[in-house]
C-alpha cells in the first residue's frame, strides 16, 4: 500500500515531467538535401539536442528538383516547417520579399559571417539578411598525384607553369591532360570561366564593379579568362565536345586524366571511386607574386519561416548553425561543403583541408553571374555557359563572346544602359 507521502512524491514527479514535456518544442526543417538525411539524423540532430534538451529537430527533406515547388505550396498553405533551407540568391530573396522568410539581420550568430558569406542571402543593398550561411563550395583543380609523379610535373602556381604542365602531360601521352567536356555546357562556365576568372577581375572588386556598371564584359579583365579557355580545347582529349559531366567524372576517377577542373563538391564522391591519391591546386595566377582569388561560392543557407509559432526556439537553432560546433560537424560530415563562418575549422579529409586552406592564401569571391545579373533576358548565367563552350571549341573569339554578353546585359540591366 502506497503511503500518502509516496503518492504525493509520485504526483509531483508526474507534474514536473509533464511540465518539461509541455515545454518541448519540435522544429521541422525543410530542405532539398535528401542525400544528407543520415548526416542530420546521426550527427547534427543528436549534437544539437544534447546541448538544447528542450528543443527537438525533425529534418524533412524533399527531392531536390521538387523542392522549390513543394516549399512554395507549403508556405502558401501555411503548412511549411519552422526552418527553411535556403538556396542562394534570387529564389530565397523572392521568399523573403513574399513575407515567407524572417529578417534575421540582428541574430547574434550573424556576426560570425563576412559580407561575401552573407551575399547569397541578403537584399540587393545588403541591408537585410534572411538566412544564416551554412556552406560554400570552392572552385579549383583536382589532380592525380600518381600521374604528376610519373610525368614529372609540379603543382603549377602561374599560368605559364600551368600550360607547361599540360604540354608535358600531353607529350607523355599516358594521360589526358584535363578531363572536361562541353556537352552539358554548364561545366565550361562553372568549372572553367568562373573558376579561373576571379584572378583576372580581382574577385569581389571586379564583380561588384560589374554590378554597379563601372566595368563591362568587354573590359580586358572579363575577356582575358576567355583567352585562357580558348587554349583549353587542345588538352581536353578526343571527343570532348560530346563528353558529358558524368563522362568527365569517370575519366578522371578511372585514372585516365591527370587534372580535373572542378570544385570541392566532388570530394566525397571521388574519395570512394579513385584508387589513387588526389591533390588540389587553386587557379594559377598570371604572374608570380600576384594575389590569388578563388571562387568560394555560397551554396546553402538556412532561415526561419516568418509564420513559425516557435520563433524563439528557431532563433536558438539558427544561432547554433552559426557556431564553430556546427561548422566542425557539418564540414567533416560533408567534405567539400565548407562552413562560411569566420571560426577556424579543422577538417579530417586531407583533400577538403587543402581546398579550405586557400582561404588563408587567396581572396574569396562568388560566381560573377549569380547575384542580380541573371534576372533578365537574356540570362547572363546561361549566356556565359554557351559563350564558354563556343570559345573552347573555337567557334567564337574571346572578344566576340564578351561583346555578345555585354550587349545582352545592356539590353535589360539599367546600370549598363
Amino acid at each position: 500500500m502506497k503511503t500518502p507521502a509516496l503518492i504525493g512524491a509520485m504526483l509531483a514527479s508526474t507534474l514536473v515531467g509533464g511540465a518539461v514535456s509541455a515545454q518541448d518544442v519540435t522544429l521541422t526543417i525543410e530542405s532539398w538535401r535528401n542525400d544528407d538525411l543520415a548526416i542530420w539524423q546521426e550527427k547534427i540532430i543528436p549534437a544539437f539536442e544534447a546541448a538544447h534538451p528542450g528543443i527537438k529537430l525533425n529534418f524533412t527533406p524533399s527531392a531536390p528538383a521538387e523542392y522549390n515547388a513543394v516549399l512554395n505550396s507549403k508556405l502558401d498553405a501555411g503548412s511549411a516547417g519552422d526552418i527553411i533551407t535556403c538556396r542562394p540568391f534570387d529564389a530565397s530573396l523572392a521568399l523573403y520579399e513574399a513575407g515567407h522568410l524572417a529578417d534575421i539581420t540582428g541574430l547574434e550568430g550573424m556576426s560570425n559571417f563576412s559580407p561575401v558569406a552573407k551575399s547569397g542571402w541578403s537584399t540587393d543593398d545588403a541591408a537585410v539578411q534572411f538566412c544564416v550561411p551554412m556552406a560554400s563550395v570552392i572552385h579549383g583543380f583536382i589532380y592525380n598525384k600518381d600521374a604528376f609523379a610519373e610525368v614529372g610535373v609540379d603543382v603549377p602556381k602561374t599560368e605559364a607553369e600551368f600550360f607547361a604542365a599540360l604540354d608535358k602531360i600531353k607529350e607523355d601521352g599516358n594521360y589526358i591532360p584535363m578531363a572536361m567536356g562541353t556537352n552539358d555546357q554548364w561545366e565550361a562556365a562553372t568549372m572553367g570561366y568562373n573558376n579561373i576568372g576571379p584572378n583576372y577581375w580581382k574577385g569581389e572588386e571586379g564583380r561588384l564593379a560589374l554590378l554597379a556598371g563601372d566595368q563591362k564584359l568587354t573590359d580586358e579583365a572579363w575577356v582575358a579568362p576567355y583567352r585562357q579557355l580558348a587554349k583549353w580545347g587542345e588538352y581536353l582529349g578526343d571527343g570532348f565536345e560530346a563528353q558529358t559531366y558524368p563522362d568527365s567524372q569517370n575519366i578522371f576517377t578511372l585514372g585516365r586524366a591527370a587534372i580535373y577542373p572542378t570544385g570541392s563538391w566532388e570530394i566525397s564522391g571521388f574519395n570512394g571511386l579513385a584508387d589513387f591519391e588526389m591533390g588540389a591546386f587553386y587557379p594559377p595566377v598570371q604572374n608570380e607574386g600576384d594575389t590569388c582569388y578563388i571562387s568560394d561560392h555560397t551554396d546553402i543557407g538556412i532561415g526561419m519561416n516568418a509564420a513559425t509559432e516557435n520563433a524563439d526556439a528557431a532563433k536558438v537553432f539558427l544561432n547554433w548553425v552559426g557556431s564553430p560546433e556546427f561548422a566542425t560537424i557539418f564540414a567533416n560530415a560533408l567534405p567539400g561543403f565548407f562552413p562560411l563562418s569566420s571560426a577556424p575549422v579543422s577538417l579530417d579529409d586531407p583533400l577538403a583541408q587543402e581546398f579550405i586552406s586557400w582561404r588563408g592564401e587567396c581572396e574569396s569571391s562568388i560566381r560573377s553571374t549569380y547575384q542580380i545579373l541573371s534576372r533578365g533576358t537574356p540570362n547572363l548565367e546561361n549566356e556565359t555557359w554557351n559563350a564558354s563552350v563556343a570559345v573552347i571549341k573555337g567557334e567564337e573569339t574571346p572578344e566576340a563572346a564578351g561583346q555578345r554578353l555585354q550587349d545582352g546585359l545592356t539590353s535589360w540591366y539599367e546600370p549598363h544602359k
